[in-house]
């Protein structure tokens, strides 16, 4: 499995991208600006995308992708989420005030993508690959994934905060080789950070110590202009565990 990081800031700016990875060519974990960063025959081989939530920087560049692919592709991208996620897509996005309902053109019978619900807890399979949704704590429904296939495993946290389902979820497996995790505000930023429900490298540093497995580590949605501050808190937070930051067009072998 090849996971590639199109990107992973918590903003936009020169050389940030928001959030979305892409395993191996056909499976997206949202589709944020670094969805943008793909060729077009890159794009034309996706037909998977897994949301985290409906915030706008995890889904910004869906709408654009689909509508790019809409002369291109004969099968249609499915869209999976919680209901939550989906219902907000469909009321507000692809409404046709914001965008077309491409779950409906060219038509109902043959759309250029569609809708698949799940629930925390449920595992999606796809040519090898296992992707079970678990949830997290954020300021709205919101959920992180974890990715097995024969050769390795990863897991997301998506957006969150101190919570123990992450962690449960992690730990009631065998093996986790790479966790790509949160951090989105300095320490100094604390009491903004609860109200928006991220995690500070101190909040992050205790959550930790629920895991019980030791992967590599990487750091992600970091708020721009914070990065340098929020990854030297974390390695200071963080002593018995090797951290690193995460970096847009990062590839990872598993």
């Amino acid at each position: 499995m090849e996971l590639r990081v199109l990107g992973c800031s918590g903003g936009i700016g020169l050389h940030r991208r928001t959030t979305s990875l892409l395993i191996d060519d056909d499976i997206l974990i949202d589709a944020g600006s670094g969805v943008g960063d793909l060729s077009l025959e890159e794009m034309s081989k996706i037909r998977h995308i897994f949301l985290t939530h409906s915030h706008l920087d995890h889904f910004n560049f869906l709408p654009l992708l689909v509508d790019t692919m809409f002369p291109l592709i004969d099968t249609p991208m499915q869209i999976h989420g919680q209901a939550a996620t989906l219902k907000a897509l469909q009321d507000h996005i692809f409404n046709w005030h914001i965008w077309p309902d491409f779950a409906k053109l060219p038509s109902r019978g043959n759309p250029v993508m569609g809708y698949q619900v799940m629930q925390p807890g449920e595992t999606a399979d796809i040519a090898g690959r296992s992707l079970e949704m678990i949830a997290v704590n954020h300021i709205i429904p919101c959920v992180g994934y974890r990715v097995e296939t024969a050769s390795g495993v990863f897991a997301f946290s998506g957006d969150t905060t101190t919570n123990d389902s992450l962690w449960d979820a992690l730990n009631a497996h065998d093996r986790l080789d790479l966790l790509l995790v949160e951090a989105a505000f300095p320490n100094a930023s604390e009491d903004l950070s609860r109200a928006a429900k991220h995690y500070t490298p101190n909040m992050l540093a205790e959550d930790i110590k629920k895991l019980r497995h030791h992967p590599r580590i990487y750091v992600s949605h970091p708020k721009p202009g914070h990065e340098d501050t929020i990854f030297q808190e974390c390695q200071q937070a963080i002593k018995d565990r090797k951290i690193h930051s995460l970096n847009g067009g990062e590839i990872f072998t598993l």
